[in-house]
């Protein structure tokens, strides 16, 4: 069971994929766009070229659990990636998840101008990671 992973933002998208058995996190990309219907299009894209049969996107919540001034905005959008995909999306708490990829790239040397152009695709990895970990607990 391959999964994807959306980190949807207004000009870049992360994405990242599991290997074939939905066990562990794998490839990680970027679509650089602020046009909807581009980031759809690759996603479908995506979604056709490997194979995959889940997907699960980052959700916007406030430290405290409750939804961000984003959500409806985000649920929205799922709902389109579900149109355009055929696949039902799972919303995914992402809370510290763009904190955590910038902590990783800069620990990792990679200075500001090289982050900010791979920062999501950490993100969407780290949101993959959260969600095939809580699948492996849920059994």
């Amino acid at each position: 069971m391959k999964i994807m992973a959306i980190d949807y933002g207004d000009a870049h998208t992360g994405v990242a994929l599991s290997d074939p058995t939905g066990f562990l996190a794998g490839s990680a990309t970027t679509i650089h766009s602020r046009k909807e219907e581009v980031v759809l299009s690759e996603l479908a894209r995506m979604v056709r070229e490997n194979q995959v049969d889940e997907l699960v996107m980052g959700f916007p919540r406030n430290m405290d659990g409750t939804e961000g001034p984003r959500a409806e905005l985000y649920r929205a959008f799922a709902g389109k990636v579900e149109e355009a995909t055929g696949l039902k999306v799972v919303l995914w708490d992402e809370r510290r998840t763009t904190v955590d990829a910038h902590r990783i790239l800069f620990e990792a040397g990679k200075n500001a101008k090289k982050r900010k152009k791979t920062v999501d695709a950490v993100a969407a990895s780290l949101i993959l990671e959260g969600y095939l970990d809580f699948k492996r607990m849920r059994g």
